[in-house]
C-alpha cells in the first residue's frame, strides 16, 4: 500500500493521495453534466437495496450476528459499511482478500486506523502490532480470510465488478459463515461435497472407486490446502521394481481395522491414464508433501504400502493426511504426543512449531459444546426423548421405532445402501419441530466410515422398505446452523438440554458387494492379495518347475506368478467359464509379450497353458504336477462334489503339493458384524444366522468341518496335512478369515497309465 500511495503522489495529477486516508482520488472532478445524468439514473431505481450481511465483533464472547446494510440509489456502498462499523467514511474501511470460491464478492471489511499511515516519504507502514490496540485481534476474521484482521468485522458479498455499472451484490447468511467455517476441516470439505452437513463422515477407508461419494481424497486435500492459504500439496511417486519385495503376508497376518484406507482410486494430475504399462514390473508409492505459503516444510507423509496404479497410490496417501489433520480439527485441544502418535501410525511426519502456528486460530473460532461446560458423551435428551430410551443402540443413540415388515434383505459391511432421511430439532413437543436436512436419495457404504456411527447403526438394523425413527446426540453446534435453512428460528433455542435431534430415515435399496469387495472392506491388504501372497511364497520355497492352478478363475494367481522371480517353467490353469479363461488369455499375453526384456522374472517361464474342463474329472496332462492350487474354489461346488474333487486330485492328479483355501464362515460374524461382542461365537444359532460371503456359494465350512475333511483325505491318499490362514489370527476367535490346508505327498508319484484327455485347450503359449 505504501508503494501504491507513494506512487499516486508522484503521477502527473490524475490520481491523488491525501496523507491522512488510504485511498486514491481523481485528481480532476467528473465534469457536472456526467454527474447529473448518473444522478438521474440512480433515481429512477426501484429504491434502496437491502442487503444481508454478517457482522463479526472482535471479542470472542460475543455471538456473530446478522445485519442489513441499506444502500440508497445515490449511497456508495462503502460509505454505508463505514457507517456500521462506526467510522466516518469509505476512506477509513480496509478490504481483505476474497474469501471462498475466486469468483465470489465476499470479502471482510474492517477498520483502518490512521495511525497505520506511517511515514510515506520512507516507503513503509508501520507494523499492525504497533497501529493496533492490544487484543483488537479479530480471530474468527483472521482465520476465515487468512489474514490479520483487527476490530470488528463485516462479511458481505458486494462490490462493482470489472466494466460494470451495476453494483453486484449477494446475501450472505449465518449458515454461509458456518459452512464456509465447516469447508475448514477434512470432514467438513467432504460433508458439504455430499450436501449432507449433519450425516456424511469423512470415510475411513477408500474401498472401491465405484463406492466412494463426493469429492475425492486428492481433491479434498488440494481444497483443504486451498482454504487454509497453504501451498498446492506436492505429490512425488516413487516406482518400486516387484524383484525387490522380499515380504509376503504369512499365516499370521493380522486384521487390520481400516483407520485408513489401503485401496484407493482417483485421477492422478501426474498420471494422465489412471494406470501403469500392460506387463510393467512396478508398483507405486506416493510421498505427499504439504509446504506453508513461505515454502517452509509442514507435514510429509510417507507411506510404505505400494499399489499397481499411481492413482490408487496418490489416493492412499491423501487420505492418510487428511485422517490425520481430521483428529486433530475434531480435537484442538490434543497433546503433541497424541498428535505425533496418530502422525506415526498414518506414516505422517510434522513439523510442530509450524502446525501450530498455521492452525494456531482455528482452537479460538471453533465453538464446541465443551465451551459451554457440556461434555460431548454427556449430552441429555429433553425429558421426553429419555423415557422413550430403550438402550438398543447404547450410547451411540436413543429410541430407535422402526416401522414395515421384515423384507429379509438387510445390508452388511461392504454393501452399498441408498436411503431417504431427514434431520429435524425437536424443541418442545412431538409437533414443534424445524427441518434441518434432508436427503431424498443418499448412498454410502456400510462400514467405510461415511456416515455418521448413529446412523449406519440403525440402517444395518432395518430391512428394504422398513423405516426407522430415533434421536441423535447434538453434533458442534456450528455443523447444525451450517445445515439449518432458517438459522435464526433454531439458534435461541440451540441447547443440548432444551431440545434434541430427529432423524427418520427409510431404507430404500442395497447392492450387496462381491466376496472380494467385502474382505477389501475391512483387510488391509486385502485378502484375496493375501491368500495370492501366501500360495506365492510356498511356491517360491518348494522350487518347483511346475504348477497347476485349479478354478483359475482370471487368472490372479498366475499373472502374480509372471511377477516374481520362482523356479517355475511351466504353469497351466484350468477353469469352466470360458469368459474367466479369456480375461485370464488377455493378461498372461500382454504380461508374457512384454518379459523378453533383461532380468523379467517370467524369463524361466516355458510353457502357459489354459484348459476349459472340470477340476473334479481328470486330464493326464496334469498328472505329477509339482505344486497345484485351489485358492477360494471348492465352496462353489456342491458339497459332494468337493469330496469328489479332494479325492480325484491327490489321487489321480498327485501332485507333490496341494494348496487349498476356503472360507472360514465362522468369521462371517464379523466380515457380517451379525454378532454382538458379548454372544459366543460358538453358538451354534448364531451361525445358523449368518450369511455366506457370496450369493454363489454352496456351502461354507467352520474350521472343524474343513479340518476333518482335509484330515481324512490326507489319510486316505499318504499326504500329510498342515493348517494354516490369513486374515484374523489362530490364537484369536474366531480364527482366520481363510483357511488354507497345505498337503504334501509322503512317497514318489505312483506310475499312471490312465492316458485321457478331457480338457480343451483354450490357449497356450512357449517361450519359443
Amino acid at each position: 500500500m505504501s508503494l501504491l500511495l507513494k506512487a499516486a503522489q508522484q503521477s502527473s495529477g490524475s490520481v491523488t493521495a491525501r496523507e491522512d486516508q488510504l485511498s486514491l482520488q481523481r485528481g480532476n472532478p467528473y465534469p457536472p453534466e456526467i454527474m447529473q445524468t448518473l444522478f438521474n439514473q440512480q433515481s429512477s431505481l426501484a429504491g434502496s437495496i437491502w442487503i444481508l450481511a454478517i457482522l463479526i465483533p472482535c471479542s470472542e464472547e460475543k455471538a456473530v450476528v446478522p445485519l442489513m446494510l441499506k444502500v440508497a440509489p445515490n449511497d456508495y456502498y462503502l460509505d454505508v459499511i463505514a457507517q456500521k462499523l462506526g467510522l466516518c467514511d469509505a476512506s477509513t474501511v480496509f478490504i481483505s482478500r476474497t474469501i471462498g470460491k475466486a469468483s465470489l464478492e465476499m470479502r471482510l471489511y474492517f477498520c483502518a486506523p490512521k495511525s497505520c499511515l506511517g511515514d510515506l516519504s520512507s516507503g513503509l507502514l508501520h507494523s499492525a502490532e504497533a497501529v493496533y490496540p492490544k487484543g483488537s485481534l479479530n480471530k474468527r476474521g483472521s482465520y476465515l480470510s487468512g489474514q490479520l484482521i483487527y476490530g470488528d468485522a463485516i462479511l458481505a458479498s458486494i462490490g462493482y465488478k470489472w466494466k460494470s455499472s451495476d453494483l453486484f451484490y449477494e446475501d450472505v447468511s449465518l449458515r454461509t459463515f458456518y459452512r464456509i467455517l465447516v469447508s475448514k476441516t477434512p470432514s467438513g470439505l467432504y460433508k458439504l461435497s455430499r450436501d449432507a452437513v449433519l450425516a456424511a463422515e469423512l470415510p475411513a477407508a477408500f474401498t472401491s472407486r465405484t463406492n466412494w461419494r463426493g469429492s475425492f481424497p486428492r481433491e479434498l486435500l488440494r481444497t483443504f490446502c486451498c482454504h487454509h492459504r497453504l501451498s498446492e500439496p506436492v505429490f512425488s511417486i516413487v516406482s518400486n521394481p516387484l524383484e525387490s519385495l522380499t515380504e509376503f503376508p504369512g499365516s499370521q497376518k493380522k486384521l487390520k481395522v481400516t483407520e485408513s484406507s489401503n485401496q484407493v482410486r482417483n485421477e492422478g494430475a501426474n498420471d494422465i491414464s489412471g494406470s501403469i504399462p500392460t506387463g510393467s514390473r512396478e508398483t507405486f508409492s506416493c510421498e505427499v508433501k504439504i509446504f506453508s505459503r513461505c515454502q517452509d516444510l509442514i507435514i510429509k507423509c510417507s507411506p510404505k504400502q505400494s499399489f499397481k496404479k499411481q492413482n490408487d497410490a496418490f489416493q492412499n496417501a491423501s487420505l492418510r493426511v487428511l485422517s490425520w489433520l481430521n483428529k486433530y480439527f475434531k480435537k484442538l485441544d490434543m497433546a503433541l504426543e497424541e498428535l505425533t502418535t496418530c502422525g506415526d501410525v498414518l506414516d505422517i511426519q510434522f513439523d510442530s512449531q509450524l502446525f501450530i502456528k498455521e492452525f494456531s486460530l482455528a482452537v479460538s473460532v471453533y465453538t464446541f459444546w465443551q465451551s459451554i461446560g457440556v461434555e460431548e458423551e454427556d449430552r441429555v435428551l429433553d425429558s421426553a426423548c429419555i423415557n422413550q430410551l430403550n438402550g438398543m443402540l447404547g450410547d451411540k443413540v436413543g429410541f430407535i421405532d422402526l416401522k414395515g415388515p421384515d423384507s429379509g434383505v438387510s445390508p452388511s459391511n461392504g454393501w452399498l445402501v441408498c436411503i431417504v432421511y431427514s434431520i429435524c430439532l425437536v424443541t418442545g413437543g412431538e409437533y414443534e419441530k424445524e427441518l434441518i436436512e434432508s436427503t431424498e436419495d443418499f448412498e454410502f457404504e456400510i462400514g467405510s466410515g461415511a456416515v455418521i456411527s448413529c446412523l449406519e447403526s440403525v440402517v444395518t438394523q432395518m430391512s428394504v422398505g422398513q423405516s426407522a425413527r430415533f434421536y441423535m446426540k447434538f453434533p458442534p453446534q456450528e455443523l447444525i446452523v451450517a445445515s439449518a435453512r432458517e438459522p435464526s428460528l433454531i439458534l435461541p433455542v440451540l441447547t443440548p438440554g432444551g431440545c434434541s435431534l430427529e432423524c427418520t430415515t427409510t431404507l430404500l435399496r442395497v447392492t450387496e458387494p462381491l466376496e472380494d469387495r467385502m474382505e477389501q472392506a475391512l483387510f488391509s491388504p486385502p485378502l484375496s492379495k493375501q491368500r495370492v501372497d501366501y500360495a506365492v511364497q510356498h511356491i517360491k520355497e518348494s522350487c518347483a518347475s511346475s504348477l497347476v492352478d485349479f478354478g483359475c478363475g482370471s487368472g490372479s494367481l498366475l499373472e502374480s506368478l509372471l511377477e516374481f522371480p520362482t523356479s517355475l517353467e511351466k504353469i497351466v490353469g484350468v477353469d469352466l467359464s470360458r469368459k474367466s479363461l479369456a480375461h485370464a488369455a488377455k493378461i498372461l499375453y500382454s504380461k508374457l509379450s512384454t518379459s523378453s526384456d533383461a532380468n523379467a522374472s517370467s524369463t524361466f517361464i516355458k510353457s502357459v497353458l489354459l484348459y476349459d474342463g472340470s477340476i473334479t474329472i481328470f486330464d493326464s496332462r496334469l498328472y505329477g504336477f509339482d505344486i497345484g492350487t485351489c485358492l477360494e474354489v471348492i465352496e462353489h461346488m456342491e458339497e459332494d462334489q468337493a469330496y469328489l474333487f479332494g479325492d480325484i486330485v491327490l489321487s489321480k492328479f498327485c501332485p507333490r503339493i496341494l494348496i487349498v483355501s476356503t472360507p472360514n464362515y465362522e468369521y462371517n460374524m464379523i466380515l457380517q458384524r451379525s454378532t454382538p461382542q458379548e454372544e459366543d461365537p460358538d453358538d451354534s444359532n448364531h451361525q445358523q444366522s449368518c450369511k455366506f460371503r457370496n450369493h454363489d456359494h454352496k456351502f461354507e465350512w467352520t474350521r472343524e468341518q474343513f479340518g476333518r475333511w482335509a484330515s481324512d483325505l490326507a489319510a486316505r491318499h499318504n499326504y500329510s496335512v498342515e493348517f494354516s490362514g490369513v486374515g484374523g489370527a489362530p490364537d484369536k476367535e474366531p480364527g482366520f478369515a481363510s483357511q488354507i490346508a497345505l498337503f504334501r505327498r509322503g512317497d514318489e508319484c505312483p506310475k499312471n497309465a490312465d492316458v485321457t484327455h478331457k480338457y480343451r485347450v483354450i490357449w497356450e503359449w512357449n517361450s519359443t
